[in-house]
Protein backbone atom coordinates (compact mmCIF):
# COMPACT_ATOMS: atom_id res chain seq x y z
CA UNK A 1 0.00 0.00 0.00
CA UNK A 2 2.93 2.47 0.71
CA UNK A 3 3.93 1.79 -3.29
CA UNK A 4 -0.03 2.44 -3.68
CA UNK A 5 0.32 5.97 -2.07
CA UNK A 6 2.97 7.44 -3.93
CA UNK A 7 0.85 6.67 -7.01
CA UNK A 8 -2.20 8.63 -5.37
CA UNK A 9 0.02 11.31 -6.40
CA UNK A 10 -2.35 12.99 -8.64
CA UNK A 11 -2.95 12.73 -12.14
CA UNK A 12 -6.71 13.41 -11.47
CA UNK A 13 -9.02 11.34 -12.92
CA UNK A 14 -12.32 10.80 -11.39
CA UNK A 15 -13.03 12.88 -8.74
CA UNK A 16 -16.15 14.37 -6.75
CA UNK A 17 -15.34 15.37 -3.61
CA UNK A 18 -17.50 15.92 -0.41
CA UNK A 19 -16.32 16.71 2.50
CA UNK A 20 -15.15 14.06 5.59
CA UNK A 21 -12.66 12.60 7.51
CA UNK A 22 -10.01 14.81 6.06
CA UNK A 23 -11.23 17.71 5.73
CA UNK A 24 -11.03 20.53 7.96
CA UNK A 25 -13.62 23.22 7.60
CA UNK A 26 -13.32 25.19 10.52
CA UNK A 27 -11.67 28.41 10.12
CA UNK A 28 -10.36 31.71 11.66
CA UNK A 29 -10.55 34.21 9.61
CA UNK A 30 -13.36 35.09 7.25
CA UNK A 31 -12.59 35.07 3.44
CA UNK A 32 -16.07 35.23 1.84
CA UNK A 33 -16.39 37.82 -0.63
CA UNK A 34 -12.48 38.26 -0.65
CA UNK A 35 -10.94 34.94 -1.92
CA UNK A 36 -12.89 33.12 -5.17
CA UNK A 37 -13.91 29.58 -5.23
CA UNK A 38 -13.31 27.54 -8.25
CA UNK A 39 -14.53 24.71 -9.52
CA UNK A 40 -12.59 23.01 -12.42
CA UNK A 41 -14.19 20.24 -14.89
CA UNK A 42 -11.79 17.99 -16.92
CA UNK A 43 -13.79 16.07 -19.24
CA UNK A 44 -12.41 12.69 -20.37
CA UNK A 45 -11.49 12.14 -24.37
CA UNK A 46 -14.14 14.77 -25.52
CA UNK A 47 -13.78 16.05 -28.80
CA UNK A 48 -14.10 20.42 -29.92
CA UNK A 49 -17.02 19.41 -31.49
CA UNK A 50 -18.89 17.59 -28.93
CA UNK A 51 -19.39 20.94 -27.83
CA UNK A 52 -23.26 22.04 -29.50
CA UNK A 53 -21.47 25.55 -28.95
CA UNK A 54 -18.57 24.82 -30.97
CA UNK A 55 -20.21 22.58 -33.51
CA UNK A 56 -24.08 23.19 -34.78
CA UNK A 57 -24.27 19.55 -35.59
CA UNK A 58 -24.07 18.41 -31.56
CA UNK A 59 -27.52 18.40 -30.09
CA UNK A 60 -26.62 17.15 -26.97
CA UNK A 61 -24.90 19.73 -24.45
CA UNK A 62 -27.59 21.63 -23.25
CA UNK A 63 -26.54 22.60 -20.03
CA UNK A 64 -22.69 23.37 -21.29
CA UNK A 65 -24.03 25.62 -24.13
CA UNK A 66 -26.50 27.78 -21.76
CA UNK A 67 -22.87 28.08 -19.51
CA UNK A 68 -21.20 29.62 -22.52
CA UNK A 69 -24.45 31.99 -23.41
CA UNK A 70 -23.61 32.81 -19.89
CA UNK A 71 -19.59 32.70 -19.89
CA UNK A 72 -16.54 32.35 -21.76
CA UNK A 73 -16.13 30.26 -24.43
CA UNK A 74 -12.46 29.70 -25.83
CA UNK A 75 -11.97 28.21 -29.76
CA UNK A 76 -8.28 28.15 -29.35
CA UNK A 77 -7.93 26.16 -26.27
CA UNK A 78 -5.30 23.28 -25.70
CA UNK A 79 -4.78 20.47 -23.88
CA UNK A 80 -0.97 20.47 -22.39
CA UNK A 81 -1.06 16.77 -23.95
CA UNK A 82 -2.74 14.52 -25.94
CA UNK A 83 -3.85 11.85 -23.63
CA UNK A 84 -4.32 11.38 -19.84
CA UNK A 85 -1.78 11.12 -17.43
CA UNK A 86 0.65 13.85 -18.89
CA UNK A 87 -2.32 16.01 -19.61
CA UNK A 88 -3.66 16.22 -15.87
CA UNK A 89 -0.15 16.33 -14.49
CA UNK A 90 0.30 20.14 -16.75
CA UNK A 91 -3.05 20.94 -15.08
CA UNK A 92 -1.85 20.15 -11.22
CA UNK A 93 1.51 21.77 -12.28
CA UNK A 94 1.54 24.65 -15.13
CA UNK A 95 4.41 22.65 -16.01
CA UNK A 96 5.10 20.46 -19.80
CA UNK A 97 5.77 16.62 -18.88
CA UNK A 98 9.56 17.43 -19.67
CA UNK A 99 9.30 19.63 -16.79
CA UNK A 100 7.29 17.74 -14.23
CA UNK A 101 8.58 13.82 -15.04
CA UNK A 102 5.26 12.63 -16.23
CA UNK A 103 5.47 12.49 -20.22
CA UNK A 104 2.83 9.45 -20.78
CA UNK A 105 0.50 7.02 -18.91
CA UNK A 106 0.74 5.12 -15.51
CA UNK A 107 -0.86 1.53 -15.25
CA UNK A 108 -2.93 -0.25 -12.99
CA UNK A 109 0.50 -1.69 -11.10
CA UNK A 110 2.44 1.26 -11.59
CA UNK A 111 4.48 2.25 -8.53
CA UNK A 112 4.82 6.14 -8.98
CA UNK A 113 2.90 8.67 -9.98
CA UNK A 114 3.36 12.74 -9.83
CA UNK A 115 7.02 13.20 -8.38
CA UNK A 116 6.51 14.15 -4.73
CA UNK A 117 9.15 17.21 -5.45
CA UNK A 118 6.02 19.05 -7.47
CA UNK A 119 3.88 21.44 -6.15
CA UNK A 120 0.40 21.05 -6.97
CA UNK A 121 -2.04 23.62 -7.19
CA UNK A 122 -3.99 22.45 -4.69
CA UNK A 123 -1.44 22.46 -2.23
CA UNK A 124 -0.54 26.06 -3.34
CA UNK A 125 -4.00 27.18 -2.29
CA UNK A 126 -4.14 24.94 0.67
CA UNK A 127 -1.56 27.60 2.11
CA UNK A 128 -3.78 30.48 1.05
CA UNK A 129 -6.45 29.08 3.16
CA UNK A 130 -8.32 27.23 0.83
CA UNK A 131 -10.63 23.72 1.43
CA UNK A 132 -9.66 21.35 -1.36
CA UNK A 133 -11.37 18.39 -3.05
CA UNK A 134 -10.45 16.09 -5.75
CA UNK A 135 -8.64 12.63 -6.11
CA UNK A 136 -6.43 13.52 -3.39
CA UNK A 137 -6.15 16.76 -1.86
CA UNK A 138 -7.82 17.00 1.12
CA UNK A 139 -11.17 14.53 0.32
CA UNK A 140 -10.79 12.17 -2.27
CA UNK A 141 -14.12 10.18 -4.35
CA UNK A 142 -13.51 8.10 -7.28
CA UNK A 143 -11.57 5.83 -9.53
CA UNK A 144 -8.00 5.39 -9.28
CA UNK A 145 -7.07 5.21 -12.91
CA UNK A 146 -8.78 5.12 -16.06
CA UNK A 147 -12.58 3.12 -15.83
CA UNK A 148 -11.39 0.71 -19.01
CA UNK A 149 -8.53 -0.24 -16.39
CA UNK A 150 -10.53 -3.05 -14.67
CA UNK A 151 -13.69 -5.14 -14.83
CA UNK A 152 -16.97 -4.80 -13.30
CA UNK A 153 -20.55 -5.90 -13.39
CA UNK A 154 -21.89 -3.13 -15.90
CA UNK A 155 -19.44 -3.19 -18.15
CA UNK A 156 -21.03 -0.82 -20.77
CA UNK A 157 -20.07 0.01 -24.89
CA UNK A 158 -16.87 -0.42 -25.56
CA UNK A 159 -14.62 -1.81 -28.72
CA UNK A 160 -13.94 -4.80 -28.58
CA UNK A 161 -16.74 -5.50 -26.01
CA UNK A 162 -15.26 -6.57 -22.82
CA UNK A 163 -16.98 -9.39 -20.47
CA UNK A 164 -17.97 -8.62 -16.71
CA UNK A 165 -16.09 -9.68 -13.64
CA UNK A 166 -15.90 -13.30 -13.02
CA UNK A 167 -18.69 -14.36 -10.52
CA UNK A 168 -16.85 -17.81 -9.50
CA UNK A 169 -13.51 -19.25 -9.53
CA UNK A 170 -13.42 -19.76 -13.11
CA UNK A 171 -11.39 -17.08 -15.28
CA UNK A 172 -13.47 -14.29 -17.18
CA UNK A 173 -12.79 -14.97 -20.90
CA UNK A 174 -10.05 -12.26 -22.02
CA UNK A 175 -11.17 -11.87 -25.70
CA UNK A 176 -8.26 -8.85 -26.07
CA UNK A 177 -5.71 -7.64 -23.86
CA UNK A 178 -7.73 -4.30 -23.70
CA UNK A 179 -10.05 -5.77 -21.27
CA UNK A 180 -8.96 -5.83 -17.68
CA UNK A 181 -10.35 -8.57 -16.30
CA UNK A 182 -8.10 -9.51 -13.35
CA UNK A 183 -8.95 -6.78 -11.45
CA UNK A 184 -12.66 -5.23 -10.60
CA UNK A 185 -12.62 -1.34 -10.91
CA UNK A 186 -12.39 0.34 -6.59
CA UNK A 187 -14.24 2.76 -6.18
CA UNK A 188 -12.28 4.97 -3.25
CA UNK A 189 -13.76 7.51 -0.48
CA UNK A 190 -10.34 8.82 0.97
CA UNK A 191 -8.84 5.88 2.16
CA UNK A 192 -11.30 3.20 2.13
CA UNK A 193 -12.69 1.17 -1.43
CA UNK A 194 -16.68 1.64 -1.04
CA UNK A 195 -17.41 -0.54 -3.67
CA UNK A 196 -15.40 -3.23 -6.07
CA UNK A 197 -16.21 -3.90 -8.71
CA UNK A 198 -17.84 -0.32 -9.23
CA UNK A 199 -21.27 -0.17 -10.91
CA UNK A 200 -20.73 1.99 -13.61
CA UNK A 201 -23.89 2.84 -14.47
CA UNK A 202 -24.88 4.40 -11.36
CA UNK A 203 -21.24 6.51 -11.59
CA UNK A 204 -22.58 9.82 -12.82
CA UNK A 205 -24.76 10.24 -10.14
CA UNK A 206 -22.74 9.35 -7.15
CA UNK A 207 -20.07 12.14 -8.51
CA UNK A 208 -22.93 14.05 -8.52
CA UNK A 209 -23.93 14.37 -5.30
CA UNK A 210 -20.61 14.05 -3.80
CA UNK A 211 -19.47 17.43 -5.40
CA UNK A 212 -22.50 19.35 -4.57
CA UNK A 213 -21.80 17.99 -1.10
CA UNK A 214 -18.59 19.48 -0.79
CA UNK A 215 -19.82 22.69 -2.57
CA UNK A 216 -22.77 22.85 -0.03
CA UNK A 217 -20.47 22.58 3.24
CA UNK A 218 -17.76 24.65 1.81
CA UNK A 219 -19.81 27.07 0.88
CA UNK A 220 -21.09 26.67 4.64
CA UNK A 221 -17.97 26.53 6.38
CA UNK A 222 -16.77 30.33 4.96
CA UNK A 223 -13.83 29.39 3.84
CA UNK A 224 -12.80 29.28 -0.13
CA UNK A 225 -12.56 26.25 -2.08
CA UNK A 226 -11.41 24.52 -4.87
CA UNK A 227 -13.27 21.38 -6.21
CA UNK A 228 -11.24 19.73 -9.15
CA UNK A 229 -13.61 17.13 -10.97
CA UNK A 230 -11.90 14.32 -13.18
CA UNK A 231 -14.88 13.12 -15.39
CA UNK A 232 -14.79 9.52 -16.64
CA UNK A 233 -17.13 10.77 -19.25
CA UNK A 234 -16.64 10.52 -22.56
CA UNK A 235 -14.01 7.77 -21.90
CA UNK A 236 -14.52 4.49 -23.11
CA UNK A 237 -16.48 2.94 -21.47
CA UNK A 238 -19.38 4.32 -22.22
CA UNK A 239 -21.98 3.57 -19.31
CA UNK A 240 -25.54 1.73 -20.13
CA UNK A 241 -27.93 4.24 -18.25
CA UNK A 242 -31.57 4.94 -18.08
CA UNK A 243 -30.49 7.82 -20.61
CA UNK A 244 -28.89 5.71 -22.62
CA UNK A 245 -29.07 4.50 -26.02
CA UNK A 246 -31.70 1.35 -25.11
CA UNK A 247 -34.10 3.48 -23.95
CA UNK A 248 -33.65 6.95 -26.23
CA UNK A 249 -34.05 5.19 -29.98
CA UNK A 250 -30.14 7.23 -29.91
CA UNK A 251 -26.53 6.24 -30.32
CA UNK A 252 -24.46 5.33 -27.19
CA UNK A 253 -22.44 8.58 -27.84
CA UNK A 254 -24.85 11.11 -27.75
CA UNK A 255 -26.36 9.27 -24.71
CA UNK A 256 -23.56 9.65 -22.59
CA UNK A 257 -23.14 13.14 -23.80
CA UNK A 258 -25.85 13.85 -22.91
CA UNK A 259 -25.45 12.40 -19.26
CA UNK A 260 -22.29 13.83 -18.77
CA UNK A 261 -24.05 17.76 -19.92
CA UNK A 262 -26.60 16.78 -17.32
CA UNK A 263 -23.92 15.72 -14.41
CA UNK A 264 -22.12 19.33 -15.18
CA UNK A 265 -25.61 21.10 -15.01
CA UNK A 266 -26.21 19.37 -11.95
CA UNK A 267 -22.67 21.27 -10.89
CA UNK A 268 -23.72 24.70 -12.20
CA UNK A 269 -26.73 24.89 -10.38
CA UNK A 270 -25.26 24.44 -6.83
CA UNK A 271 -22.56 26.66 -7.62
CA UNK A 272 -25.78 29.00 -8.64
CA UNK A 273 -27.39 28.96 -5.13
CA UNK A 274 -24.97 28.79 -2.91
CA UNK A 275 -21.54 31.14 -4.39
CA UNK A 276 -23.08 32.23 -7.78
CA UNK A 277 -21.48 35.73 -7.57
CA UNK A 278 -17.81 34.17 -5.92
CA UNK A 279 -17.09 30.96 -7.65
CA UNK A 280 -14.87 30.39 -10.94
CA UNK A 281 -16.04 27.63 -13.08
CA UNK A 282 -13.39 26.10 -15.58
CA UNK A 283 -14.36 23.48 -18.00
CA UNK A 284 -12.87 21.96 -20.40
CA UNK A 285 -10.77 18.30 -22.15
CA UNK A 286 -7.57 16.49 -21.05
CA UNK A 287 -7.46 15.26 -24.78
CA UNK A 288 -8.68 14.72 -28.18
CA UNK A 289 -11.46 11.56 -28.95
CA UNK A 290 -10.41 8.11 -28.83
CA UNK A 291 -10.47 7.49 -32.66
CA UNK A 292 -10.08 3.70 -32.44
CA UNK A 293 -13.19 3.33 -30.39
CA UNK A 294 -15.07 4.17 -34.13
CA UNK A 295 -19.19 5.17 -33.42
CA UNK A 296 -17.99 5.57 -29.21
CA UNK A 297 -15.74 8.37 -30.42
CA UNK A 298 -16.47 12.18 -30.14
CA UNK A 299 -15.99 14.37 -32.57
CA UNK A 300 -12.71 16.94 -33.42
CA UNK A 301 -15.32 18.87 -35.57
CA UNK A 302 -13.66 20.85 -38.30
CA UNK A 303 -9.98 19.73 -37.04
CA UNK A 304 -9.61 16.62 -39.29
CA UNK A 305 -5.75 16.14 -39.62
CA UNK A 306 -6.25 15.96 -43.16
CA UNK A 307 -2.63 15.85 -43.93
CA UNK A 308 -2.24 12.43 -41.46
CA UNK A 309 -5.46 11.26 -42.77
CA UNK A 310 -4.14 10.61 -46.26
CA UNK A 311 -1.15 8.85 -44.60
CA UNK A 312 -3.40 6.52 -42.48
CA UNK A 313 -4.42 6.59 -38.84
CA UNK A 314 -5.85 8.69 -36.53
CA UNK A 315 -5.16 12.55 -36.30
CA UNK A 316 -7.16 12.69 -32.92
CA UNK A 317 -5.83 11.50 -28.87
CA UNK A 318 -2.40 10.61 -28.49
CA UNK A 319 -1.78 12.65 -31.75
CA UNK A 320 -0.17 16.50 -31.98
CA UNK A 321 -2.86 17.21 -34.45
CA UNK A 322 -5.44 19.66 -33.70
CA UNK A 323 -7.96 16.48 -33.40
CA UNK A 324 -5.75 15.42 -30.22
CA UNK A 325 -5.25 18.58 -28.00
CA UNK A 326 -8.03 21.14 -29.12
CA UNK A 327 -10.40 20.79 -26.19
CA UNK A 328 -13.60 22.66 -25.65
CA UNK A 329 -13.02 25.22 -22.99
CA UNK A 330 -15.56 27.52 -20.92
CA UNK A 331 -15.12 29.83 -18.19
CA UNK A 332 -18.03 31.08 -15.99
CA UNK A 333 -18.31 33.54 -13.22
CA UNK A 334 -21.16 35.95 -13.26
CA UNK A 335 -20.20 39.20 -12.88
CA UNK A 336 -16.66 38.98 -13.60
CA UNK A 337 -15.96 37.06 -16.79
CA UNK A 338 -18.09 38.84 -19.51
CA UNK A 339 -21.29 36.73 -20.79
CA UNK A 340 -21.72 35.44 -24.05
CA UNK A 341 -18.30 36.03 -25.36
CA UNK A 342 -16.19 34.16 -28.05
CA UNK A 343 -13.06 34.38 -27.38
CA UNK A 344 -9.90 33.20 -30.05
CA UNK A 345 -7.49 33.86 -26.98
CA UNK A 346 -4.53 30.97 -27.85
CA UNK A 347 -4.38 29.25 -24.17
CA UNK A 348 -3.93 25.85 -22.37
CA UNK A 349 -4.68 23.43 -19.89
CA UNK A 350 -1.33 24.65 -18.79
CA UNK A 351 -2.52 28.42 -17.66
CA UNK A 352 -5.49 26.65 -15.00
CA UNK A 353 -2.33 26.61 -12.20
CA UNK A 354 -1.31 30.12 -12.42
CA UNK A 355 -4.81 32.25 -13.22
CA UNK A 356 -6.22 30.54 -9.98
CA UNK A 357 -3.43 30.91 -8.03
CA UNK A 358 -2.91 34.68 -9.15
CA UNK A 359 -7.12 35.03 -8.50
CA UNK A 360 -6.20 33.38 -5.31
CA UNK A 361 -4.32 36.02 -4.31
CA UNK A 362 -1.27 33.53 -3.70
CA UNK A 363 1.91 33.22 -5.46
CA UNK A 364 3.42 30.74 -7.66
CA UNK A 365 6.66 28.64 -6.25
CA UNK A 366 9.52 30.16 -7.01
CA UNK A 367 12.32 27.56 -7.62
CA UNK A 368 10.86 26.05 -10.36
CA UNK A 369 9.68 27.16 -14.53
CA UNK A 370 6.19 27.50 -15.32
CA UNK A 371 4.97 26.72 -19.04
CA UNK A 372 1.18 28.35 -18.39
CA UNK A 373 0.41 32.08 -18.37
CA UNK A 374 -1.98 34.03 -16.07
CA UNK A 375 -5.03 34.59 -18.42
CA UNK A 376 -6.89 36.59 -15.95
CA UNK A 377 -7.22 39.82 -18.42
CA UNK A 378 -8.26 37.30 -21.00
CA UNK A 379 -11.23 36.25 -18.72
CA UNK A 380 -12.18 39.71 -17.31
CA UNK A 381 -12.19 40.65 -21.35
CA UNK A 382 -9.37 43.35 -21.31
CA UNK A 383 -7.46 41.66 -23.63
CA UNK A 384 -7.66 39.08 -26.73
CA UNK A 385 -4.07 37.67 -26.68
CA UNK A 386 -2.83 34.96 -25.10
CA UNK A 387 0.42 32.60 -25.83
CA UNK A 388 2.31 33.39 -29.04
CA UNK A 389 3.92 29.90 -28.76
CA UNK A 390 2.79 26.60 -27.43
CA UNK A 391 4.32 23.56 -27.86
CA UNK A 392 2.72 20.21 -28.15
CA UNK A 393 4.47 17.15 -26.69
CA UNK A 394 4.48 13.74 -28.75
CA UNK A 395 2.31 11.54 -26.73
CA UNK A 396 2.78 8.18 -28.07
CA UNK A 397 1.65 8.35 -31.61
CA UNK A 398 4.91 9.17 -32.75
CA UNK A 399 7.96 10.05 -31.40
CA UNK A 400 9.91 10.11 -27.99
CA UNK A 401 7.30 10.50 -25.03
CA UNK A 402 6.57 14.07 -23.86
CA UNK A 403 9.30 15.55 -26.49
CA UNK A 404 8.98 18.75 -28.04
CA UNK A 405 8.76 18.59 -31.98
CA UNK A 406 5.38 20.26 -32.72
CA UNK A 407 5.67 24.02 -32.31
CA UNK A 408 2.65 26.47 -32.50
CA UNK A 409 3.82 30.19 -33.07
CA UNK A 410 0.72 32.04 -33.36
CA UNK A 411 -1.74 30.90 -36.56
CA UNK A 412 1.02 28.82 -37.57
CA UNK A 413 2.35 24.86 -36.69
CA UNK A 414 5.13 23.45 -37.39
CA UNK A 415 5.87 19.47 -37.10
CA UNK A 416 9.24 18.06 -36.41
CA UNK A 417 7.85 14.44 -36.51
CA UNK A 418 4.39 13.49 -37.79
CA UNK A 419 2.43 10.05 -36.83
CA UNK A 420 -0.97 8.82 -36.43
CA UNK A 421 -2.59 6.76 -33.89
CA UNK A 422 -4.10 3.76 -34.32
CA UNK A 423 -7.64 4.43 -36.19
CA UNK A 424 -11.31 3.05 -36.44
CA UNK A 425 -9.94 0.53 -38.86
CA UNK A 426 -7.25 -0.78 -37.25
CA UNK A 427 -4.59 1.50 -39.55
CA UNK A 428 -1.39 2.96 -37.74
CA UNK A 429 0.23 6.05 -39.78
CA UNK A 430 3.84 5.84 -40.13
CA UNK A 431 5.49 8.21 -37.97
CA UNK A 432 8.17 10.43 -40.00
CA UNK A 433 10.71 12.96 -38.80
CA UNK A 434 10.83 16.37 -41.25
CA UNK A 435 13.55 18.70 -41.36
CA UNK A 436 12.65 21.50 -41.90
CA UNK A 437 9.69 21.20 -40.14
CA UNK A 438 5.88 20.91 -41.61
CA UNK A 439 4.39 24.04 -41.32
CA UNK A 440 0.66 24.94 -41.63
CA UNK A 441 -1.35 28.30 -41.46
CA UNK A 442 -4.15 27.32 -39.25
CA UNK A 443 -5.74 30.10 -39.85
CA UNK A 444 -6.43 29.26 -43.42
CA UNK A 445 -6.41 25.69 -42.94
CA UNK A 446 -7.76 24.36 -40.01
CA UNK A 447 -7.95 20.77 -41.20
CA UNK A 448 -4.22 20.75 -41.68
CA UNK A 449 -4.32 19.66 -45.35
CA UNK A 450 -2.08 21.20 -47.10
CA UNK A 451 1.66 22.75 -46.03
CA UNK A 452 3.35 25.68 -46.86
CA UNK A 453 5.70 25.20 -49.87
CA UNK A 454 9.30 25.10 -48.44
CA UNK A 455 10.56 27.46 -51.07
CA UNK A 456 7.58 29.97 -50.52
CA UNK A 457 8.11 33.52 -48.41
CA UNK A 458 5.76 32.93 -45.85
CA UNK A 459 7.83 29.78 -45.18
CA UNK A 460 10.93 30.66 -44.96
CA UNK A 461 9.76 34.21 -42.64
CA UNK A 462 8.43 31.67 -40.22
CA UNK A 463 10.89 29.10 -40.20
CA UNK A 464 13.38 31.17 -38.33
CA UNK A 465 11.27 31.74 -35.37
CA UNK A 466 10.19 28.28 -34.76
CA UNK A 467 13.42 27.42 -34.51
CA UNK A 468 14.42 29.97 -32.26
CA UNK A 469 11.72 29.77 -29.95
CA UNK A 470 12.20 25.99 -29.79
CA UNK A 471 15.67 26.39 -29.22
CA UNK A 472 14.96 28.39 -26.17
CA UNK A 473 12.60 26.58 -24.82
CA UNK A 474 14.88 22.83 -24.71
CA UNK A 475 17.90 25.60 -23.08
CA UNK A 476 15.16 26.85 -20.32
CA UNK A 477 14.02 23.03 -19.35
CA UNK A 478 17.70 21.92 -19.38
CA UNK A 479 18.76 24.13 -16.49
CA UNK A 480 15.22 24.14 -14.55
CA UNK A 481 14.14 22.21 -11.42
CA UNK A 482 12.70 19.00 -13.34
CA UNK A 483 11.34 15.94 -11.83
CA UNK A 484 11.48 12.70 -12.97
CA UNK A 485 8.48 9.81 -12.89
CA UNK A 486 8.46 6.17 -11.51
CA UNK A 487 7.04 4.31 -14.06
CA UNK A 488 7.96 1.28 -12.18
CA UNK A 489 5.52 -1.43 -12.01
CA UNK A 490 4.46 -4.44 -9.40
CA UNK A 491 0.96 -5.96 -9.30
CA UNK A 492 1.42 -5.86 -5.21
CA UNK A 493 -0.06 -1.95 -5.96
CA UNK A 494 -3.29 -2.98 -7.49
CA UNK A 495 -6.10 -2.19 -5.45
CA UNK A 496 -7.95 -4.81 -4.30
CA UNK A 497 -10.99 -4.38 -1.56
CA UNK A 498 -10.81 -8.26 -0.67
CA UNK A 499 -7.93 -10.76 -2.89
CA UNK A 500 -9.84 -14.20 -1.55
CA UNK A 501 -13.03 -13.02 -3.14
CA UNK A 502 -13.42 -13.40 -7.47
CA UNK A 503 -12.29 -10.14 -8.95
CA UNK A 504 -12.11 -8.73 -5.44
CA UNK A 505 -16.10 -8.17 -4.61
CA UNK A 506 -16.51 -5.88 -2.17
CA UNK A 507 -20.05 -4.09 -2.01
CA UNK A 508 -20.31 -2.97 1.91
CA UNK A 509 -20.65 0.84 2.56
CA UNK A 510 -17.95 0.96 4.53
CA UNK A 511 -15.69 -1.78 2.98
CA UNK A 512 -12.13 -0.98 3.84
CA UNK A 513 -9.07 -0.80 1.62
CA UNK A 514 -5.72 -2.46 2.58
CA UNK A 515 -4.14 -1.10 6.20
CA UNK A 516 -2.25 1.82 5.24
CA UNK A 517 1.62 1.35 5.44
CA UNK A 518 4.11 3.60 7.47
CA UNK A 519 5.71 5.43 4.19
CA UNK A 520 2.32 6.05 2.97
CA UNK A 521 1.29 7.41 6.33
CA UNK A 522 3.66 9.64 6.45
CA UNK A 523 3.07 11.35 3.05
CA UNK A 524 -0.45 11.22 3.96
CA UNK A 525 0.49 13.79 7.02
CA UNK A 526 2.44 16.14 4.92
CA UNK A 527 -0.94 17.27 3.47
CA UNK A 528 0.13 15.94 -0.30
CA UNK A 529 -1.77 12.59 -0.94
CA UNK A 530 -3.96 11.77 1.32
CA UNK A 531 -6.48 9.66 -1.13
CA UNK A 532 -5.08 5.98 -1.79
CA UNK A 533 -5.15 6.26 -5.88
CA UNK A 534 -5.89 9.24 -7.75
CA UNK A 535 -5.24 9.37 -11.38
CA UNK A 536 -1.68 9.27 -11.35
CA UNK A 537 -2.48 6.05 -13.40
CA UNK A 538 -4.83 7.35 -16.18
CA UNK A 539 -4.17 4.84 -18.30
CA UNK A 540 -6.45 5.66 -21.69
CA UNK A 541 -4.31 3.94 -24.92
Amino acid sequence: MGWLFLKVLLVGVTFLGGLYPFVDFSYNGDTRGQKPNFVIILADDMGWGDLGANWAETKDTVHLDQMAAEGMRFVDFHAAASTCSPSRASLLTGRLGLRNGVTHNFAVTSVGGLPLNETTLAEVLQQAGYVTGMIGFDYYFGIPYSHDMGCTDTPGYNHPPCPACPRDDRPARNLERDCYTDVALPLYENLNIVEQPVNLSSLAQKYAEKATQFIQHASASGRPFLLYMGLSHMHVPLSRTQLSADSQGQRPYGASLREMDSLVGQIKDKVDHTAKENTFLWFTGDNGPWAQKCELAGSVGPFTGSWQVHQGGSPAKQTTWEGGHRVPALAYWPGTVPANVTSTALLSVLDIFPTVVALAGASLPKDRHFDGLDASEVLFGWLQTGHRVLFHPNSGAAGEYGALQTVRLGRYKAFYISGGARACDGAVGPAQHHEPPLIFNLEDDAGEAVPLDRDGAEYQGVLPVVREVLADVLLDIAGDNTSRADYTHDPSVTPCCSPHHVACRCQSPRASARPISPQAEGVRKRGQVPAPAPDAVKLSL
